[in-house]
């Protein structure tokens, strides 16, 4: 249950930081933080529970990353329905709460940060777009967070570059969709929104999947590459202290 509550308590946080920054900060009158704010929020809401919950359940905060690691082999398949169980009610949680904040004021939630495709894309992009980008988009992010968690990369780093990437991810698509690569980050705006987004949502689940499995399943190729043209360093029976040092 613990890899459960830590999914559940990282895509809260990553819901209500990056949803959170688009509505409430983007457009703030004078001082609004822009696109690279929303970019840079979604980045360090990863970044920092890849640290938080990272040792308790791998930190995937997105049902996409957890179907990427299955189908890269980090990740046992019975586990998939309840992680993205839990993934899915912590966004619905934290759009419930900023959905209270946002309409305090009496201001109209809108669109919500929704993602969405055609009239209700920022920059007015279609279907086809929309497919292309979150399919694009979610291969290389799991590509990148495959590669951070490899027994050959150095250790304690591997926050900082899934971070960097999805802010990178942000700063590229959230004028094609909003930028979804995660299907509960999606679900849970879309149901506070309901109508167009409820009925565009489908595209946010198959799209950000599709391409997290192809990423995998190419990992896997590559992997196996490291694996066999990476030659061992023996190591050298050091002379001064009797142990043995890697030179």
């Amino acid at each position: 249950m613990k890899k459960y509550f830590a999914e559940f308590i990282g895509t809260f946080w990553l819901v209500l930081g990056g949803c959170g920054s688009a509505v409430l900060a983007a457009a703030f009158p004078d001082v609004g933080i822009g696109l690279l704010g929303v970019s840079l929020a979604f980045g360090l809401t990863v970044l920092t529970m890849v640290y938080a919950v990272g040792p308790v359940s791998g930190a995937h905060l997105n049902p996409a990353v957890s179907f990427g690691l299955w189908a890269g082999g980090k990740f046992e398949g019975k586990l998939l329905l309840p992680y993205i169980v839990s993934q899915v009610l912590g966004g619905i949680v934290a759009a419930g709460i900023l959905y209270i904040i946002a309409t305090d004021n009496g201001s109209a939630a809108g669109d919500f940060a929704a993602n969405g495709y055609g009239e209700h894309s920022p920059g007015g992009y279609g279907l086809t777009a929309a497919l292309v980008c979150e399919v694009v988009m979610t291969f290389m992010f799991v590509f990148i967070i495959l590669g951070s968690i490899h027994k050959r990369t150095p250790a304690g780093f591997a926050g900082i570059s899934i971070g960097l990437a999805l802010t990178l991810i942000h700063l590229i698509s959230i004028p094609v969709t909003n930028t979804s690569v995660n299907p509960a980050r999606s679900t849970s705006q879309a149901l506070f929104v309901g109508d167009w987004a409820m009925g565009q949502l489908w595209l946010f689940w198959v799209a950000p999947i599709a391409g997290a499995m192809l990423a995998g399943f190419v990992y896997k190729v590559f992997e196996k590459d490291i694996e066999t043209e990476v030659t061992p360093v023996e190591p050298v029976r050091s002379k001064t202290a009797g142990t043995d040092t890697v030179i």
